[in-house]
């Protein structure tokens, strides 16, 4: 997208034309969920994805995106910058010769487009759904099933009713998509309120640079993260006027079904702790983090947004 043009265009610039990213659109060099294997293995040079996608390769990765009813991006850029984030990461993704920095933050994501109405819990029993991540694991305990699909076979698969239900990103994405057109109700979001998304290098490569072309990196995908944030606030609030006159309405999941997810998501982490030392330790420090984080929020941004 843009975002990785304009960090290719910074990097290029900032170095004098001495350091050149190439860019090529998803499944042109290989399948888009297939980056992680091709730039462990060193068939590409980095990737831009998000982590939850490779959770399949280590569980823990799943919470280096966030969590559902976990961080907002402001509190997810803390713990990488100032708290464990980034060490922990970077330590697990090192096993895969991999080098993962910040790629962007999507700010809170909504809870997704269904082509009918979720009025109770029961409703979701038996939806084929697409979802990535922890968020789809909490979905399963709900009864739903989660698919895992690449950006370009979603509103197919939605047209088609090969799936029921797609969370995706936001109101300027989602608006893009055209699922407004077969599934017309649109829910506010829970599971991912501040997914981290990643430009990440193999780690020899990344190695094998000099320390000027190591910094401008470094500069540029911070800028990137940064620029990335306020475009979605920007493009999020135009897109849901759009919307809006396109007759979306949009609603809140029932509380029964928050409260089952909130419940679901608990289960969740002790299962995924209990199967693996690196969940359970990156959960551990995410969870300080976040109640630390989640005090100062509450008593600050929090009650400032219910008053205005």
């Amino acid at each position: 997208g843009t975002a990785v043009e304009r960090f290719a265009s910074r990097v290029e610039q900032a170095s004098g034309g001495s350091l050149q990213i190439k860019l090529y659109p998803k499944d042109t060099l290989v399948p888009a969920l297939a980056v992680f294997d091709a730039t462990s293995a060193g068939q590409i040079d980095m990737f831009h994805s998000g982590p939850y996608y490779w959770k399949g390769k280590n569980s823990a990765f799943a919470l280096f995106s966030g969590t559902p009813f976990g961080f907002t991006a402001e509190e997810i850029n803390t713990w990488m910058l100032y708290g464990d984030g980034y060490s922990l990461w970077r330590e697990m993704y090192a096993r895969h010769n991999l080098y993962p920095f910040m790629g962007g933050n999507t700010n809170v994501q909504m809870g997704g487009w269904f082509r009918k109405p979720i009025e109770k819990l029961s409703d979701l029993k038996g939806l084929k759904m697409r979802i990535p991540g922890l968020g789809g694991d909490v979905m399963a305990k709900l009864g739903v099933n989660p698919i895992l699909l690449a950006a370009g076979d979603i509103y197919t698969a939605l047209e088609r009713s090969t799936i029921d239900a797609t969370e995706w990103v936001g109101p300027a994405l989602d608006l893009r998509m055209g699922f407004y057109k077969v599934a017309p109700y649109y829910y506010s979001g829970w599971h991912e309120p501040g997914s981290i998304l990643e430009l990440t290098l193999n780690k020899r490569k990344w190695e094998r640079l000099g320390s000027e072309h190591q910094a401008i990196i470094e500069l540029a995908s911070t800028e990137l993260n940064n620029h990335m944030a306020f475009d979605f606030a920007n493009e999020n609030g135009k897109a849901l006027v759009e919307l809006k006159a396109k007759g979306i309405e949009v609603r809140n999941f029932p509380q029964d079904v928050m409260e089952a997810a909130k419940k679901a998501f608990e289960e969740v982490i002790v299962e995924q702790s209990a199967l693996s030392e690196d969940f359970a330790r990156v959960w551990q420090n995410t969870l300080s983090f976040l109640n630390q984080s989640k005090a100062w929020s509450q008593v600050g941004l929090g009650h400032y947004l219910n008053l205005r």
